[in-house]
């Protein structure tokens, strides 16, 4: 009785103290500066951003007005050109979906595509819209935009047509310049919150579900699989639904720039996710670093090395496929769902691994599943 009594007594300590190490990450007390990761992803990557898109849009509004007040060939490429640039700098804002720009729905007001050609024009010919009810949010913004520089015809004659001797030409240029305008204000909006919110921001550095950090991974994971595994890749190539849908791609009607923007993309998530300053190569506090202070650890390696790894995967899926992702699905959408397994192979690192590792629970749920 006594040896039965001594043997449960030492099954139960050798189970406790694995316990133990399997949820200490390495043995590692979790002392990390957490305010500093905060400033650093506010005054080095989040302000920075936003004011990079704040001039963009503002030169688009500059290019937009030329425009207007001459729809000529010149001034419709560098209208195109100011949106193009634009467009380029918001794949590096639209993960950062908190605080003025939640309260506003910014992303979803600024990059929701398909556009819905329907409500445009009908907005256009109603001459009576609410462009921020959300109902128009699939008729605004870039993807809007796009439609209205590109898609309205097959060549640019056709499309200056619109704009000049059409019958309704002064709707056309009404309807494009209330867009652009309301892309300048909500810009402006978001841009200028962070004067007062950085410093809330940074302080609310708790580990709970409204803390900062818990927050933003949220953002970031949430981005990551809807905003770019599964909006930009997914969806077109088909990996939701029985057929391809290539009319679903971003930037559709340019055709030629779908691949630019995701490789942006990716690109603007693993520089923040290894604290990269925005437009330089200094780095600060991460979760990466993060990451490393828990010595987190995965089949033998730092889970932050594993991440890093599967990016750079992903990302040289992505360099195999064309400009425009509606042409490669048509020629071989083999390599889209590619590139889509590689985007996937990262979603267990980040949201499994990487989430449990730094004890923050998912606040959302995923429709596409993982």
């Amino acid at each position: 009785m006594l040896k039965k009594a001594f043997l449960i007594f030492t099954i139960t300590v050798l189970a406790m103290a694995c316990s133990t190490s399997d949820e200490s990450s390495g043995g590692v007390t979790d002392n990390f500066d957490r305010t500093a990761m905060l400033t650093n992803w506010a005054d080095n990557i989040i302000v920075p951003v936003y004011e990079d898109l704040n001039i963009a849009v503002t030169n688009m509004v500059t290019e937009k007005d030329n425009f207007v007040n001459a729809p000529t060939q010149a001034n419709l490429d560098s209208f195109r050109t100011a949106w193009y640039n634009a467009y380029k700098i918001w794949q590096s804002a639209e993960m950062f979906n908190i605080g003025r720009a939640e309260e506003i729905n910014f992303g979803y007001q600024m990059n929701i595509y398909p556009t819905n050609i329907t409500d445009i024009q009908n907005n256009i010919q109603s001459q009576n819209y609410d462009l921020a009810n959300v109902n128009n949010n699939d008729a605004v913004g870039f993807p809007a935009l796009d439609y209205m520089l590109y898609g309205l015809a097959d060549n640019d004659m056709d499309i200056l047509s619109f704009y000049t001797s059409n019958a309704d030409a002064a709707k056309y240029l009404a309807y494009v310049s209330d867009l652009v305008n309301q892309m300048e204000s909500l810009t402006q909006d978001v841009t200028q919150s962070w004067a007062t919110y950085g410093q809330t921001f940074i302080d609310n550095a708790n580990n709970t579900a409204t803390g900062s950090i818990n927050k933003l991974i949220n953002d970031f994971m949430f981005y990551y699989e809807k905003g770019l595994r599964a909006n930009k890749i997914g969806i077109p190539a088909g990996n939701f639904s029985t057929t391809p849908l290539p009319d679903k791609v971003e930037a559709y009607y340019r055709n030629d720039i779908s691949k630019m923007l995701a490789t942006e993309a990716l690109t603007a998530m693993k520089d923040f996710f290894n604290g990269k300053h925005y437009n330089s190569t200094t780095t600060g506090e991460s979760l990466s670093s993060y990451l490393d202070y828990l010595n987190t650890i995965k089949n033998g390696e730092d889970l932050s090395v594993l991440i890093n790894n599967q990016f750079d995967t992903a990302q040289s899926k992505i360099n195999t496929l064309d400009d425009s992702f509606a042409d490669q699905i048509a020629m071989d959408n083999t390599k889209m769902t590619e590139a889509y397994d590689a985007l996937q192979m990262a979603v267990v690192l980040l949201k499994v691994d990487m989430l449990q590792a730094l004890n923050v629970s998912v606040d959302y749920v995923d429709a596409d599943g993982d």
